[in-house]
């Protein structure tokens, strides 16, 4: 067999490498395709809110209890039988309103000879003034002696001071007579309790005969913390200009709900520590001549006007709650969020006042805090502005408060 010459063999090795690298490229472009690299996904978008310092309200609430101003125990001055009773116990009345009166007439009796007793006192001493005015003439033209005339100085004192002492029974006299009408002194809300019956025979400064509960002004008494008034008390210390009882307001709210329509104010001068318990007993006054509130009612304590000076505030939805504590998410200048821990002073009707861990001019995540992790770049929108989104659980491991 004749050999192939070289031109024809290099034409068929060509042909051969191209036939092979076509099969190559037919059967890669059958093979299975590379999958496509993963777009980074978009900054999630949450809303944010920017902190500010201004002064807050503290809600103060408390359980308080009605009491009189005060209570006046009614008493008699003198004894006798009780003659008759001019009121209906329970019911109230004004200051001057007759409420008893005893049996008289030993006492009309009394002022009888009592006044009797100053007009012979006052006979007397018209006689020894007479005479004491005739010796001392005849002293003077030394025709007594001068033991008539001091004798006759003497009888005149002692007949000054007689009528003198008769004048004073005349008025105990008078007194006694007085006091057996007894009236109110304060007006006021009786007793209850029955009062002595008719006839009954009262015993001068030991029988009671009736109470009065002075209702105007009022008095409301409740208990609040020894910590909580030092801290209400270094809260105002602080202050630029000290608040005092004319910048405070109290008012109350009735088991109903109702509201006492009349405010009050704080009476600090009377607080009352019980070192027992720690805690402190304050007074509060209100107005009560319309008789709104009445002893022994329990009621709802509301003080208004004392602010927290330069707080800042973060609203609740802000805050989780962790194993940690609660904390916020910051979003700083690069749109980045950071969890940061927070240590919160009081709620409020806005939010809670923080004591440390943030500061005013910080953003912090209000919507959305369950697309929020540490370190990640999100999209902060105005919470003012952004749309109100369903309330969501936040990220494992916390809780909203």
């Amino acid at each position: 067999m004749a050999k192939a010459s070289p031109v024809r063999i290099a034409v068929i090795a060509v042909i051969l490498v191209s036939l092979a690298a076509a099969c190559v490229y037919w059967f890669a472009l059958r093979g299975p395709k590379a999958p496509p690299v993963a777009a980074a996904p978009p900054p999630a978008e949450v809303g944010v809110a920017t902190l500010v310092s201004a002064d807050v309200p503290l809600p103060l609430l408390y359980s308080g209890r009605v009491t009189g101003f005060r209570v006046v125990e009614i008493r008699s001055q003198v004894g006798g039988f009780l003659l008759k009773r001019e009121f209906t116990d329970g019911e109230a009345v004004k200051a001057g309103d007759v409420l008893f009166r005893i049996d008289p007439r030993s006492y009309e009796a009394s002022l009888a000879r009592a006044k009797a007793q100053e007009a012979q006192a006052q006979a007397t001493l018209t006689q020894a003034t007479e005479n004491f005015t005739r010796v001392e003439g005849l002293a003077a033209r030394q025709v007594s002696t001068q033991k008539a005339l001091e004798d006759a100085t003497a009888a005149r004192e002692q007949s000054t001071a007689a009528l003198a002492s008769a004048k004073a029974d005349v008025q105990t006299a008078e007194l006694n007579l007085e006091y057996t009408v007894i009236k109110a002194p304060i007006a006021g809300l009786t007793s209850i309790e029955a009062s002595p019956p008719q006839g009954t025979l009262v015993q001068p400064q030991q029988t009671v005969l009736t109470r009065i509960t002075q209702l105007d002004p009022a008095y409301v008494y409740f208990t609040t913390t020894d910590g909580e008034l030092r801290e209400l008390t270094e809260i105002n210390r602080k202050r630029a200009k000290p608040l005092t009882e004319d910048d405070v307001t109290v008012k109350l709210r009735f088991g109903n709900g109702d509201v006492y329509p009349f405010d009050g104010r704080v009476d600090i001068s009377s607080s009352i520590v019980d070192p027992r318990t720690g805690t402190v007993q304050i007074r509060a006054v209100f107005p009560n001549d319309k008789r709104g509130l009445l002893p022994g009612q329990f009621v709802r304590v509301e003080i208004i006007g004392v602010t927290m000076p330069n707080a800042v505030l973060v609203p609740k939805t802000a805050i989780v709650q962790g194993p940690q504590g609660a904390a916020v998410y910051v979003v700083d200048a690069s749109d980045v969020a950071e969890a940061r821990p927070v240590q919160l002073d009081r709620e409020v009707e806005k939010g809670w006042i923080v004591k440390s861990g943030l500061k005013a001019g910080e953003r912090v995540v209000t919507d959305g805090v369950i697309r929020v992790r540490p370190g990640i770049k999100v999209k902060p929108i105005d919470a003012s502005a952004a749309p109100a989104t369903p309330a969501a659980t936040p990220a494992a491991g916390g809780t909203r408060p």
